[in-house]
């Protein structure tokens, strides 16, 4: 990862560039691996914001600095004590009772990186913090619902695919993720 990118906690207040680059990474990144209609169902009732993370302190951002000096966000992703395995504030199929660390997974949600930033460790980067962040909450196992894109960075970040998941969408198409597990 370049040396002028930071992580930090997301807040309420970054919820709008948080949109902004997640809508920028489905479209620039998963184009390769699902169906307009898939993005675009996805985006409508999958993909978002989730901001019961941010609430929760486990939702992270990675900015940069433009050449003007403006702080830019490249990449976002977070953990959850919750048992929700994906899906932002729109998703209606939520379940937002706590893990017990000692029996459950932490889940590892949400990520995504800016489409002018691909392959440069900002993901790796973020999953580490969200892992740090599991294990110091009790946590030593995570799980995670994947997208197609996704799943090559989480393999070689140590997580087996365990199922794959179809995910129906309010459009009528449906949306492949694949659940990996990881010990931590």
């Amino acid at each position: 990862m370049k040396a002028d990118v930071q992580i930090r906690q997301a807040v309420g207040a970054d919820v709008p560039n948080l949109r902004a680059l997640i809508d920028a990474s489905v479209r620039g990144l998963q184009a390769e691996d699902y169906t307009p209609e898939q993005i675009e169902g996805a985006l409508k009732s999958v993909f978002g914001v989730d901001s019961q993370l941010i609430a929760d302190g486990t939702y992270f951002i990675a900015e940069t600095k433009t050449e003007n000096g403006e702080v830019f966000a490249v990449g976002c992703g977070g953990w959850s004590k919750r048992k929700t395995l994906f899906g932002g504030d729109q998703w209606t199929e939520r379940k937002d009772s706590l893990l017990d660390p000692r029996v459950d997974a932490a889940k590892i949600r949400s990520f995504f990186v800016h489409p002018a930033y691909p392959r440069r460790g900002i993901g790796s980067a973020i999953l580490k913090t969200c892992e740090d962040a599991a294990k110091l909450a009790g946590f030593s196992r995570a799980e995670m619902g994947a997208t197609l894109t996704g799943v090559k960075l989480f393999q070689a970040r140590g997580y087996v695919p365990q199922e794959s998941i179809e995910i129906p969408l309010e459009n009528g198409a449906s949306l492949p993720v694949v659940r990996m597990a990881k010990r931590l």
